[in-house]
């Protein structure tokens, strides 16, 4: 599962499910759109292959009409309304069902909608219409996202502030920046965590695709996954910070990145919060939650971690059951954390790792991992570190 070109695809497989539907997720047919000549007759991308056979490319919807046209935009894009090469692995993909939603399409094949500022931006992408979204330049405030969505940055597409899901549902978020409030929302003397996430998914969010972006400096986490939210898979997407914050601050400086789960007393996020991290890379002045998971079924692999001076990588809190998995820890200590935050119902397991200048995995703990109910294949953990750092992140 190694990145593939760094060209900008867009839509072509209705589903994009998993590794094997949709002609692997929208490979090959993708780079063939350097014309964006996507359109009717399945001429998209060369021979409007539309990912490779994939069931999508019927009628030539492979190419959304090319978004236009812009930047070359026609061909396969794996997953329904996706614009990466790499295809849609994990709990968004199949094997979690909610509200008869059972896998992520995101926009699907509706034809692109090209913005440029972030009030346009923000009317497109809300409601639960279907709609493919295509953003450019430097933006900077909230943006909020409705459900059946497909947003994707052109290249060098950014946004900087808070990016919230609250009560969405099948949504794709794919290809740009993301830049936190770095603690600017909160007073010089207080604690980052009270300031927002760069990203929120909550409100029993679900069916969530992110991938690769670049997301750092938010002020309380970078992205957290809360409030019996489900069905998510985040790959090929880079968390840091840019500097160390503890100047001008008395408080909690909180360069924690991930949080899976916001309370021990969250019950409610029972059978939810099941979430699948691929090809991610935890990088500078990360210090931990990378991430910390509570009561969800988490599955971790392929990922890389070289965010020298944290306390820990990924933590295991309560009542979750994360496998860990075919990863590369670089410099970096405590890679899984289970006795800090866990409980008597904790379950995790460490397998197939490797280790740079880190000490070996620490202690599993319980048993009954849970088995992932979808088809991928992990890379060998000797090749990740290399795969991650030249594919993580927009391209």
């Amino acid at each position: 599962m190694t990145p593939r070109s760094a060209k900008l695809f867009v839509p072509s497989c209705v589903l994009g499910l998993a590794l094997a539907a949709c002609g692997g997720g929208g490979e090959g047919g993708g780079e063939a759109g350097a014309s964006g000549s996507g359109g009717a007759s399945g001429a998209a991308g060369q021979v409007g292959t539309a990912g490779m056979t994939g069931a999508g490319g019927k009628t030539g919807v492979g190419g959304m009409t090319g978004v236009g046209g812009v930047t070359g935009t026609g061909g396969a894009g794996g997953a329904g309304g996706a614009n990466t090469s790499d295809p849609l692995v994990g709990w968004a993909a199949q094997g979690c069902t909610v509200a008869s939603v059972t896998t992520t399409t995101g926009g699907g094949t509706t034809t692109a909608t090209a913005v440029t500022t972030l009030g346009a931006l923000n009317s497109a992408a809300a409601g639960t219409a279907a709609k493919v979204i295509q953003f450019s330049g430097s933006l900077s405030g909230t943006l909020t996202v409705g459900s059946n969505k497909t947003i994707i940055g052109a290249p060098g597409a950014k946004i900087t502030g808070h990016i919230s899901l609250d009560h969405s549902s099948n949504v794709i978020l794919q290809n740009f920046t993301v830049v936190g409030l770095n603690c600017s929302d909160v007073p010089s003397n207080g604690d980052c965590q009270d300031g927002a996430d760069a990203i929120t998914v909550n409100g029993s969010s679900h069916h969530i695709w992110i991938d690769h972006l670049d997301v750092s400096d938010g002020s309380d986490g970078n992205l957290d996954v809360t409030d019996a939210s489900d069905c998510v898979t985040i790959s090929w997407t880079k968390f840091h910070y840019s500097t160390s914050r503890v100047a001008g601050y008395t408080g909690e400086v909180h360069h924690f990145s991930n949080l899976v789960g916001a309370d021990d007393a969250a019950t409610g996020d029972t059978g939810h919060l099941r979430i699948t991290w691929h090809h991610d890379w935890w990088a500078d002045h990360v210090v931990e939650r990378q991430p910390r998971v509570r009561f969800g079924q988490n599955h971790i692999f392929n990922n890389l971690w070289t965010s020298s001076g944290d306390n820990y990588c990924v933590a295991a809190a309560v009542n979750s059951n994360v496998l860990v998995e075919n990863n590369a820890f670089s410099n970096v200590k405590d890679t899984m954390d289970t006795t800090n935050y866990s409980n008597a119902a904790t379950i995790a397991l460490q397998r197939n790792n490797v280790f740079s200048g880190t000490a070996a995995a620490t202690a599993n703990k319980g048993t009954g991992v849970f088995t992932p109910p979808y088809p991928y294949t992990p890379d060998d953990a000797s090749t990740v570190q290399a795969a991650v750092m030249a594919g993580a992140g927009p391209h």
